[in-house]
């Protein structure tokens, strides 16, 4: 994919310990099976610059076979380039010199690409009205799934279903310029 061409982009949105990285590294694999040209992209949420040593994410997203992997948190891009702050645009025109076909991004909530939301206690389900773009939910067993919400829900134990499930979505996703 040559630079202006296209590709597909999926977030995996949720908050701390709820699974994010591990659900990336599971599409990840899933997806350079399937012959995709990956890319990935964390935000470093938790406030202050992404150390090396804060890195361990992206070198999971790089083992699991991301060609191409970023983190990002109060203006540095752990890609070693310094500039006043980073927007999701930005390091995307940055990927978008780069040959692939997906773009997952771990964090940015308030970004509006497809999204899964993972649902670890009753207090995260406020996600449900912050974000946009709800592909599907995965709920944890500590999540009081108490009535059917309006996204496909998966629980987390159930990673053959919601792999398929994303499997199937990431194929028909158009993709973006």
């Amino acid at each position: 994919m040559a630079m202006g061409q296209h590709r597909k982009i999926l977030q995996i949105v949720g908050y701390q310990n709820s699974g994010k990285t591990t659900l990336m590294e599971q599409l990840i694999t899933q997806a350079t099976t399937e012959g995709f040209r990956v890319g990935s992209i964390k935000h470093h949420g938790h406030g202050g610059i992404p150390m090396i040593e804060s890195s361990k994410d992206s070198v999971r997203h790089e083992k699991a076979g991301a060609s191409v992997t970023a983190v990002e948190g109060e203006g540095t891009l752990r890609m070693s380039i310094h500039q006043s702050n980073w927007q999701l645009a930005d390091i995307l025109a940055i990927y978008e010199t780069f040959n692939m076909d997906i773009i997952f991004i771990e964090g940015y909530k308030n970004e509006h690409y497809p999204k899964v939301v993972l649902l670890r206690q009753a207090e995260d389900e406020s996600l449900l009205q912050k974000v946009t773009n709800i592909v599907c939910v995965l709920y944890w067993p500590t999540y009081p799934l108490n009535k059917p919400l309006d996204y496909p829900a998966f629980s987390i134990q159930e990673k053959a279903q919601y792999i398929e499930f994303l499997t199937s979505f990431i194929r028909s996703l158009p993709s973006l310029k």
